[in-house]
């Protein structure tokens, strides 16, 4: 992968990506807003198909302008997986969702996607299931819970949960193969060819489409429009940008700001704001979220000595040539050789000394 997450001194997001996530933010959570607004009259595979044609044929207009051409070969497994999981699955699933539920709580909802993300990359990449990882898993699913029952709609309100939750799956999926893409791939590219490959899957749903908008009125035909050419267009053009130049985890983080601006736009324009359980499910969600990227604390290690480094080789103990002069210290180091030895070599001397005057 080209890119690789280095020091927060090193890794420094550009201010460029980092406002581009934003605008992206923006984006999509109007997007939520307008999908409750044409959804009664557009239906949920239609309005998917009719967003992606706009939003594909924008894209590739401003591929073409720049002459960027296809993709390499190595990006297009990661192209064709988002454009299916992203593009496809997500798009019906959320605009079905948005059926039985408001806005705002769809949009807590499907905030669970980096917790999704988490949990496929332990199975597909291997990366295991630290207790953080599950704890934030069950808070989430709490948090779903109780926000499908807040919604008082009974079957029809769990059948929106659900449907929301599998929006946050495809999107867990979509971000998984985007990423490696992006390594081979401009940002361009990636989005429009994944929004190509999207449109391609979802038409079975042309005739619909034909139906849903030769009865539709303006605003439904304005609707559609808008949101193929700024949340899809251009908010996954700038998504893509700013995935190439900013960590997963760090923009990752970035879209729990999207349920509290879709709330806000959609209080004013279709006088929807989720209930008190509601709410509270969606912070739960959001919560193990935040749970589920925590870091698991690891113990610390033995602290050096402050005489030698931890890779410093122990200076050997002092060994003396001859043995008997002032005493053998490699055996022991704790001073009784040394003791013995030097008492061995004053008895030799006396005893010289006595053989002497013998002599003398």
């Amino acid at each position: 992968m080209a890119q690789h997450e280095t020091s927060p001194v090193a890794a420094k997001t550009p201010v460029t990506a980092l406002a581009a996530a934003l605008l992206t933010m923006v984006l999509w959570a109007s997007a939520f807003v307008a999908i409750r607004h044409i959804g009664e009259s557009v239906r949920p595979g239609s309005l998917a198909l009719g967003r992606l044609l706009v939003g594909a044929l924008a894209l590739l207009a401003v591929v073409t302008i720049r002459r960027e051409g296809l993709p390499p070969r190595a990006a297009w497994p990661g192209i064709a997986g988002m454009g299916v999981f992203w593009f496809g699955l997500y798009m019906v699933a959320l605009n079905w969702g948005e059926r039985h539920t408001e806005a705002g709580t769809a949009a807590l909802l499907v905030g669970a996607g980096p917790l999704l993300v988490a949990l496929l990359a332990g199975f597909l990449l291997h990366e295991g299931f630290p207790r953080p990882l599950l704890v934030g898993l069950a808070v989430a699913f709490a948090g779903a819970a109780l926000a499908g029952a807040s919604s008082g709609g009974g079957d029809t309100a769990v059948v929106g949960v659900l449907l929301c939750l599998a929006a946050a799956a495809g999107h867990a999926v979509g971000v998984i193969f985007q990423k490696p893409a992006l390594s081979h791939a401009s940002p361009l590219q990636v989005t429009a060819y994944a929004s190509t490959i999207g449109a391609i899957a979802c038409l079975p749903f042309a005739g619909q489409l034909v139906t849903d908008l030769g009865n539709a009125s303006a605003g439904s035909w304005a609707g559609v429009v808008y949101l193929g050419l700024l949340p899809t267009a251009l908010a996954f053009w700038t998504w893509s940008y700013a995935l190439a130049h900013m960590p997963a985890g760090r923009l990752g983080a970035v879209t729990y700001i999207v349920p509290a601006i879709t709330v806000v736009l959609a209080w004013p324009t279709l006088g929807e704001f989720p209930s008190g359980l509601a709410l509270a499910g969606g912070a739960l969600c959001l919560l193990g979220v935040g749970i589920s990227r925590r870091t698991p604390r690891t113990a610390p290690g033995p602290a050096p000595s402050p005489t030698t480094s931890p890779t410093a080789t122990p200076a050997p103990e002092p060994a003396f040539a001859e043995s008997g002069s002032v005493g053998d210290v490699r055996g022991g180091g704790d001073g009784r050789r040394l003791r013995t030895g030097a008492g061995t070599g004053l008895t030799a001397l006396k005893k010289r000394g006595r053989r002497k005057r013998e002599v003398d």
